[in-house]
């Protein structure tokens, strides 16, 4: 029975080595010492191969040992001649030099030139049934070794020719493959040589530089790809930014085209509308009407040119609809330039007050951070907060939380320094004792709505106000200022972080009417003033900041995702970048507001990690993978 060919089938570094353990071994050895008839031993080999989790039948592992020990003499060969060259090519010379070197001494020059690839049977790896043809080289290597081009000369049978003589009788003569000295199969077949073309060692070097060329090609290649790839995106933006100075040429020609119109627009108001006006710019004479509306509306008005639904009532007014298209045209553009002005102007404010990380500073320099919340039921919020602010760069942050919620807290990092205070008889006396070492106190995350930790919250406000450092309320913390605005009202440094519903409910609580939806930005500055020109940070598709003087938009590119727990995000980074903005100096916020600052650093780096979680993620985000986006999108906004 012919024995399979699995010449061709290609073996690993791995297996390769396993296979030269197992054929090294001193019993494999000495049952192939002096034995033709040696299937038995490589169907044990491949059986210790199985066991070593590789599937060969025992005709693999005998022809791939012969490869191998072909491959090593003509390397050994090489090796003497090219003082170590074939040493480097070829992977599995020690572990052949060490095996082979117990066994008798093998002529290279006469296994090379006899013809017979792998018929080494002077020591007795070969079968009785090996009558294989040579392979050519490749298919029975890995790579580790190259073998020079050969020529093989065909040789075939003699074919009898029929030949008419001149009686009419047929003679059968043998084709000119046969000599006239007699019949081939009388004479001794000559084994074949293998002639080669060029050297080996000049085939390899050959072979390295065109791999170094190939390589060197590719990496050209890809560098002129990233290099287009960059000229294109500056392009675009170069585009982009080209349109946007052809609209506000076009805008601009529009609105000092035709003042009378304006004018004329104005005054045909409705009544209300005059009333209003005049309510907000009390003893503005009337021929200034059309100026003062283009400084408050930088300042009070978001409107798209796009949506109709936003435009105040009285341009569908008949008595002069074109003046009021200009008024709305004059209005919309002028206040979208002023925020992309003032966020070209806060960010590098924000930038300034990040604190340079140096080997002299000594632990907590860089902020020690108080989270006032934390009861049974919501032990996220405290957690989110606190660990924010630690990944934003405060050195120390202290969770003030009740018993109940203090393992669980705990058990959510050990970086957190968390005190089961919050809902003890003597909680305020306890928080006191810690206020001397905080630098900024966020209240609110997790804090719930009990009476008795409502009253400690507001307990606690009083003594930090006292002590002049910022404030930050958020969440539950909200409930208690609608409740009781004077707790924070007119400290300078309480900073205000409501989402839409709790805005609603302080709108509400201060103005005593509902709340005009259709003016977020008026509605936001009225709270900040009714409150003492707090800083209000009202979150949503985007985050409208202002002191009661002037309004910034926060427009940093976020995604669709809202996941519980972004308030604490912003509301314990929040804490730490008011530490650093009352700290640094007025050179660096350039006399902003340091809470306007601030807010605006951590709205950004809010909705940067946003997106970026959103990017990695998609639906699946949530807060944590938020957090673990911290870090760059913090590089990325402040310090690239």
């Amino acid at each position: 029975m012919l024995a399979i060919s699995t010449r061709g089938f290609l073996w690993s570094d791995v297996e390769t080595r396993t296979l030269l353990n197992i054929w090294g071994e001193q019993d494999i050895q000495t049952a192939l010492d002096g034995n033709f008839r040696n299937s038995h031993v490589y169907r044990d080999v491949a059986r210790r191969l199985g066991e070593m989790g590789f599937e060969r039948t025992p005709e693999q592992c005998r022809v791939r040992i012969k490869s191998l020990k072909r491959q090593f003499l003509l390397a050994k060969e090489g090796n003497l001649r090219n003082n170590g060259q074939y040493h480097k090519i070829c992977k599995f010379y020690d572990a052949m030099e060490r095996i082979l070197s117990s066994r008798p001494q093998i002529d290279p020059q006469e296994l090379l030139d006899s013809g017979a690839v792998g018929d080494e049977t002077m020591d007795g790896t070969e079968e009785e049934e090996d009558t294989d043809p040579p392979q050519h080289p490749y298919l029975e290597s890995t790579g580790e070794c190259s073998y020079p081009e050969t020529q093989v000369k065909l040789e075939y049978p003699p074919i009898p020719i029929p030949v008419t003589v001149g009686n009419g009788t047929t003679v059968r003569q043998t084709s000119s493959s046969q000599s006239a000295s007699g019949p081939s199969s009388s004479r001794p077949k000559r084994p074949k040589k293998r002639h080669a073309d060029l050297p080996l060692d000049s085939l390899m070097e050959r072979f390295l530089e065109q791999s170094a060329e190939a390589e060197q090609s590719f990496y050209q290649l890809e560098e002129q790809r990233l290099q287009v790839e960059d000229r294109r995106r500056e392009a675009e933006h170069a585009r982009e930014l080209h349109m946007l100075q052809v609209l506000g040429q076009m805008f601009s020609s529009i609105a000092t085209r035709n003042p009378v119109a304006t004018a004329t627009a104005t005054t045909a108001m409705p009544p209300a509308r005059n009333t209003m006006e005049s309510t907000m710019q009390p003893s503005v004479p009337m021929s200034a009407s059309s100026h003062m509306a283009r400084g408050r509306s930088c300042h009070l008005r978001v409107r798209s040119p796009q949506s109709q639904a936003e435009w105040p009532s009285y341009h569908t007014q008949p008595q002069s609809n074109a003046g009021s298209q200009t008024l709305v045209i004059e209005r919309s553009f002028s206040l979208g330039t002023a925020a992309r002005t003032g966020m070209d102007d806060i960010l590098p404010l924000v930038k300034n007050i990040v604190p340079p990380l140096t080997s002299k500073k000594h632990k907590g320099q860089d902020g020690r951070i108080g989270i006032i919340g934390g009861c049974q039921e919501y032990t996220g919020a405290p957690y989110f907060a606190a660990i924010s602010a630690l990944k934003v760069g405060a050195d120390l942050s202290h969770v003030f939380c009740t018993k109940d919620a203090a393992i669980v807290i705990k058990s959510y990092s050990p970086e957190l320094i968390v005190h089961p205070v919050l809902d003890s008889p003597n909680a305020v006396e306890e928080i006191e004792k810690w206020l001397p070492r905080l630098h900024s106190l966020v209240v609110g995350p997790g804090l719930g709505r009990d009476d008795k930790l409502l009253k400690n919250a507001k307990e606690v406000i009083e003594k930090s106000k006292a002590r002049d450092i910022p404030i930050v309320i958020d969440a539950d913390g909200l409930w208690l200022v609608a409740q009781q605005p004077s707790v924070i009202q007119g400290y300078q440094k309480g900073i205000l972080t409501p989402n839409y519903m709790e805005f609603t409910r302080l709108y509400e609580a201060m103005h005593h009417e509902p709340l005009d939806s259709s003016d977020h930005q008026r509605s936001a500055m009225e709270l900040s003033v009714a409150m003492g020109n707090l800083t209000v940070v009202l979150k949503g598709e985007e985050d409208l900041i202002t002191d009661g003087n002037k309004v910034i938009l926060c427009r940093q590119e976020g995604s669709g995702r809202r996941c519980g727990g972004q308030g604490d995000l912003l509301s314990g980074s929040l804490g730490v970048l008011a530490h650093w903005a009352y700290t640094s100096s007025e050179d660096m916020t350039k006399s902003v507001n340091p809470s306007v600052v601030a807010a605006f650093g951590a709205c950004s780096l809010t909705r940067q990690c946003n997106r970026q979680a959103f990017h990695k993620h998609g639906r699946a985000t949530t807060t944590t993978d938020m957090i673990q986006e911290i870090s760059s999108a913090f590089k990325k906004l402040f310090e690239s």
